[in-house]
């Protein structure tokens, strides 16, 4: 099983903005850098996480992307269905159109796809964003300002 790249795409960036930007808008213009996504293809990911309300957006200075709720809350489920739509029709293995066998384990397929459909389910930004600490992957906010007094 593959994911799409504009899937993969999707989470990297919505790990993004729950790792580095830590509730603070974010320039789509940081999050394809550092992801190292086009910037105009991210424009478009990020049209159907907004309306799938996963994220939203800030206009003017100091603007840029956020999550719409806390990390802990958004999925990897939730992230792939609103780029690809409904999982259980994504999912579903399809019969070969050659050599059909009374002896094949047709009923494997729903299976796999429904456990895989379930660690989607069960995976947060929050929990990846944990599993990044852990591996000491450079968080934070690279653009934000520095005030010193």
């Amino acid at each position: 099983m593959r994911l799409s790249l504009q899937v993969q795409y999707a989470i990297c960036a919505s790990f993004d903005l729950a790792y580095s930007g830590q509730g603070e808008p974010i320039q789509i213009r940081a999050i394809a850098d550092r992801q190292a996504i086009p910037q105009r293809y991210l424009e478009q990911i990020f049209v159907r996480l907004r309306r799938a309300g996963l994220i939203d957006s800030k206009r003017g200075p100091g603007g840029g992307y956020r999550l719409a709720r806390p990390a802990g809350e958004i999925t990897l489920c939730e992230i792939v269905e609103a780029v690809e739509g409904p999982l259980t029709g994504s999912l579903e293995m399809s019969a070969p159109k050659e050599g059909t066998s009374e002896n094949r384990p047709e009923f494997l397929w729903g299976e796999l796809a429904g456990r895989f459909s379930d660690v989607l389910g069960e995976t947060t930004l929050d929990a990846l964003c944990r599993q990044a600490a852990r591996a000491n992957l450079p968080g934070g906010r690279e653009d934000a300002p520095m005030y010193f007094i």
